[in-house]
């Protein structure tokens, strides 16, 4: 336990921010190698050496997952977000899901998804409680697709998102904006938002993930993305902005029509005093900050047969030791300073 004076409540940190969300990465396994998480290539085109993808007894087995989850819960926590690497590629995941939405006081189970598998899962998601996707999808043109992702399921991502819209899932379209790569399509995804019920985010992008993933000549500042959208219509913030996270919501009005439209900006405008999460790795590392390397290692303590107040205070530990926020302020920061060192597939997106 930490020496520190422990505030009143065990979800509230030294900053008066209450955590309520917890993201669990299930496996850091994908069936994509995107160009920001795990390239084949670096920018000159020389292929790059990833470590191994993690053995199956080296990740969290769905039974100490359900503890955990068990006990963040009990302790207050109602919002869980499933993140990889790709969950739907982790064998017995839907039984996962079902087991989650029998948890009393777990009031949201959220999937964060590369799109190639939801089709085919859609309904079984439906059924066992799952109402929103977020989808990753950095272009809408299908050479590209297979440019950013390094393989060629833009038709198979496209025929699944469809398929959620029409389920009535709740979507939302993740697109990590870069310089050079899909700052032409920006107009693009903004007027997608008005022919669909989709969320649009873009989001900067971040220098977490592989080494040489990152590079300052990919950098888009969210506020030249919002610049480039008003040319064809008007942002103005969005009344749905205290449910949205990290995001920074607009109205996107265009030809009498409208459309949401997010921005996630971790570099050029921190959101880290309004953070209410914790991550749990692939690996069994509770992470308090995406961008900290802080952990605190979980497989350890639920292999080592310890009681659930053990589990308890760590978490409550890592809470409470949540940094303020990270140090990257501009991007000359992030080109000077270290970059995180954990894998994004390991993290979790």
């Amino acid at each position: 336990m930490s020496e520190k004076i422990q505030s009143i409540s065990p979800l509230v940190d030294q900053f008066s921010r209450t955590i309520s969300y917890l993201r669990l990465s299930v496996t850091d396994h994908c069936n994509l190698r995107c160009m920001y998480c795990m390239p084949e290539h670096d920018g000159n085109g020389k292929p790059i050496k990833h470590g191994k993808f993690l053995r199956h007894d080296e990740l969290l087995s769905y039974e100490e997952l359900l503890r955990v989850v068990r006990v963040a819960v009990e302790m207050g926590m109602s919002k869980l977000r499933l993140t990889g690497g790709e969950p739907l590629v982790r064998r017995g995941i839907l039984d996962f899901i079902k087991e989650l939405s029998k948890i009393d006081g777990l009031n949201q189970v959220l999937v964060t998804t590369n799109g190639v598998l939801l089709g085919e899962y859609a309904e079984d998601l439906l059924a066992s409680g799952v109402h929103q996707v977020n989808v990753s999808l950095d272009t809408m043109q299908r050479d590209k697709f297979k440019q950013i992702s390094g393989r060629d399921y833009f038709d198979k991502v496209w025929e699944s998102i469809c398929t959620v819209e029409r389920l009535g899932f709740k979507v939302k379209l993740n697109a990590v904006a870069m310089k050079g790569i899909n700052d032409d399509e920006f107009l693009d995804f903004a007027r997608l938002s008005l022919e669909h019920s989709f969320q649009i985010r873009f989001i900067e992008f971040m220098p977490a993930g592989d080494a040489g993933s990152w590079s300052q000549c990919r950098f888009c500042d969210s506020d030249d993305i919002m610049k480039k959208i008003r040319t064809i219509g008007s942002l103005e913030p969005s009344e749905k902005q205290r449910s949205s996270g990290p995001a920074k919501l607009y109205t996107f009005s265009s030809g009498g029509r409208e459309g949401t439209l997010g921005f996630i900006s971790p570099i050029s405008h921190h959101f880290c005093d309004q953070c209410t999460r914790l991550r749990l790795t692939s690996e069994g590392r509770l992470r308090p900050c995406l961008l900290h390397d802080i952990e605190t290692d979980l497989r350890v303590l639920l292999r080592g047969n310890v009681s659930d107040d053990v589990i308890r205070n760590a978490i409550r530990d890592a809470i409470f030791n949540k940094p303020k926020g990270h140090q990257l302020s501009t991007v000359q920061d992030v080109v000077e300073k270290s970059h995180c060192s954990g894998g994004m597939s390991k993290i979790g997106g």
